[in-house]
């Protein structure tokens, strides 16, 4: 079971310049909360929280972390970043969402820093913050020891500081978090802020138990208590904390209590919801109990007064000046969705003399292991794909043996996991590669890839993108069922932010594989399962000639795979495919009913997708067919017909025509049934057929 953190040496000294100094941090937090609510109609334009309540708790943190630490914090830690040096005028260029926040550049909400400065510990992108970070964050700390034990990190043991309010400690991900931070014994602390409130929802509603009581559940997880509001105690067992997580490499949870004296949000005040109980909780008002301490000590009456001024004139010279800060401009509204890539052009060579073909599953696994090889930060993790199994699909056969099980590793049943911690893996310099064992799995997911992979980029103006490259296998295959045949494209694709590539041959996907590795983005690569081994009727020309190692395919170039006739555009008797995987391979038989009259472009790339030459090949024929697998109504493929149409409207004969799966909600188990279902050969040219009679 989990430990109580016992201290082995003597707790530091707290001099009274350390009080004096907590004292002012905490009163400018103070004075700034005040300066906001008292300047509502201005301070209310944009959502925000303070920490009113939490500043004891807060500034001890922030005093005690190193440069070469991480932290992940939540929407009310303004007064730690007060105590790492950041000042009032910064805060409240993000509050008033200028031109100048030095965090997101008015892109995201007051308390969603991402930092990347010289003297101050490194803060990577800040979502929503419900949970959500502990992911992200125990990645940061996974990648850490990662490098550590490789020998790749020389800096004196960094830590991760993970902060979240109570609340957020009963989200799943926060299990899936301290569950990995045991399981590898990681350098992570978990700073749980007890106030007690949920929004309007009490501790007693919304919670069995607390953090600590909970955190006892994960054997290793050293667990300390305190006094969040008493600003000794709390630098006490700070101290204590970091000391354990530093020395021993291993997660510590603190549980700090604090009342909650400020609104939950500038949208949710107090007034509506709290009443006798804030007249309690202001009996534990923090400042007040470090301001007796200070009297206790001798600091005279006028010394805290002057302070108190200086608090106050600093804050109110600071939120001048941001009043005055200079707003955005709005063209750079768009910039920097993504990170630039440095694969721009096909490099290599695709088929190199003498060399044999290979099945799709095997280019998969050369090109991984060739990363491997020439990439020390990279990482391969998911589950079963670790030494024993080497993946349901034998994808990373072979690969724990060459490189260790610390580099190709199984997880646990964690698909939020799997992907958020590639966030915080990206942030300390680890490459790391993923796999969702079946489309159907990624579900869980999601919330990570939308929340903390997909925006970090944008949000951050380019500081902190993520390099990610997350496998998954993807489509039907005879008899897979409900739950391993499923397509997804479609919903990726409503994902900004992320890229998507979708193979159809062994030297595409060796070739996007070290492309998707080395673009600084989160890449998703859909592998269908149903090429893998080119077992499928149809599907031998899935097996290509294998090209060398240094091959590169850059993202979102397609490829035309069968041209028609000169004579028959002449003529005016073709139709264009445009498709995609196994779209392909139904595409080109099909079009043996129909000498020279189809051309087939395979995108390859879904996202970004290649319109240059999707418009050139529309122009040459006045007959388009957009083919998936996926069940057409409110797909992607819908959604290109549709772009074709409008951009493309006079060189069209007839209507995109869009084939695709059935509108049903799974694809069945039974092999009649699936067959009924999904496209085929015989499908597609009974739809070419009507369309090139249109």
């Amino acid at each position: 079971m989990a430990r109580t953190v016992t201290k082995t040496r003597h707790n530091p000294a707290i001099s009274l310049v350390l009080l004096k100094k907590a004292y002012r941090l905490m009163k400018i937090a103070e004075k700034m909360a005040h300066l906001y609510d008292e300047q509502r109609e201005i301070c209310a334009k944009y959502v925000h929280s303070t920490s009113r309540g939490h500043e004891a708790i807060q500034v001890a943190m922030g005093l005690q972390l190193k440069e070469y630490d991480y932290a992940s914090l939540y929407y009310r830690d303004e007064s730690i970043l007060l105590a790492m040096g950041i000042q009032p005028y910064e805060l409240m260029l993000q509050l008033m969402a200028k031109a100048d926040d030095p965090f997101t550049g008015g892109r995201s909400y007051y308390g969603h820093p991402a930092l990347k400065r010289k003297g101050f510990p490194i803060i990577p992108h800040q979502s929503s913050a419900t949970g959500m970070q502990a992911i992200p964050a125990t990645g940061m700390a996974h990648g850490i020891s990662y490098l550590q034990a490789t020998g790749q990190l020389k800096k004196n043991n960094p830590i991760v500081l993970c902060s979240l309010g109570d609340g957020s400690v009963t989200e799943g991900e926060v299990a899936e978090a301290f569950q990995m931070a045991v399981l590898k014994s990681l350098p992570v602390l978990y700073l749980v802020q007890d106030n007690e409130w949920g929004i309007s929802a009490t501790g007693s509603e919304m919670r069995a138990m607390n953090a600590y009581e909970y955190a006892a559940g994960f054997k290793g997880m050293y667990r300390m208590q305190v006094d969040g509001s008493d600003f000794t105690a709390s630098y006490q067992a700070i101290d204590t904390a970091i000391d354990y997580v530093r020395e021993h490499r291993a997660p510590v949870l603190l549980h700090a209590t604090c009342p909650l004296l400020g609104h939950h949000t500038s949208g949710v005040r107090k007034e509506w919801y709290r009443g006798d109980d804030l007249v309690q909780d202001y009996k534990r008002d923090p400042i007040n109990i470090l301001e007796d301490q200070l009297y206790k000590q001798g600091v005279s009456e006028a010394e805290i007064k002057a302070l108190q001024n200086e608090a106050d004139q600093l804050v109110r010279s600071d939120f001048k000046k941001a009043m005055a800060a200079p707003d955005v401009n709005p063209d750079d509204f768009d910039s920097h969705e993504f990170a630039p890539t440095p694969i721009t052009t096909e490099t290599g060579n695709r088929n190199p003399a003498k060399a044999a073909k290979v099945i799709m599953v095997d280019a998969a696994l050369h090109a991984i292991d060739e990363i491997l090889k020439s990439e020390p930060a990279a990482l391969f993790y998911g589950q079963d794909v670790g030494a024993r199994l080497g993946g349901v699909f034998r994808e990373a056969a072979t690969l724990a043996q060459k490189y260790g099980d610390n580099r190709v590793f199984n997880t646990p049943i964690q698909e939020a996991y799997i992907i958020g911690s590639t966030a915080g893996m990206s942030a300390v310099g680890v490459k790391p590669i993923v796999e969702i064992q079946f489309a159907d799995y990624i579900w869980p997911g999601l919330n990570q890839l939308v929340e903390e992979l997909s925006k970090s980029c944008y949000l951050t103006k380019g500081k902190f993108p993520v390099q990610a490259l997350i496998r998954v296998p993807i489509g039907a295959y005879g008899g897979g069922g409900p739950y391993h045949s499923g397509s997804i494209e479609s919903t990726l694709l409503t994902i900004r932010g992320i890229k998507v590539v979708y193979p159809s041959n062994a030297a595409d996907m060796k070739g996007l594989m070290k492309a998707a590795f080395y673009d600084p983005n989160p890449v998703v690569m859909l592998e269908h399962k149903g090429l893998y081994w080119s077992k499928l009727a149809g599907t031998t020309d899935a097996k290509t000639i294998e090209p060398d190692e240094a091959y590169c395919l850059p993202l979102g170039k397609g490829n035309v795979v069968l041209k028609a006739s000169d004579e028959m555009k002449a003529a005016a008797k073709t139709a264009l495919v445009i498709t995609y995987g196994m779209g392909v391979y139904w595409a080109r038989e099909a079009a043996t009913e129909y000498p020279d009259q189809i051309e087939i472009v395979d995108l390859r790339t879904l996202n970004p997708i290649d319109w240059d030459l999707i418009t050139d090949c529309v122009t040459q024929h006045g007959r388009v067919m957009i083919l998936t697998e996926e069940p057409v109504l409110n797909s992607f493929a819908e959604s290109l017909a549709g772009r074709i149409s409008q951009r493309c409207f006079k060189y069209l004969d007839a209507p995109v025509s869009v084939v695709g799966a059935a509108n049903l909600p799974a694809v069945p188990l039974n092999v009649a049934l699936e067959k009924t279902m999904l496209p085929d050969a015989v499908k597609v040219a009974d739809e070419l057929g009507k369309l090139l009679t249109w």
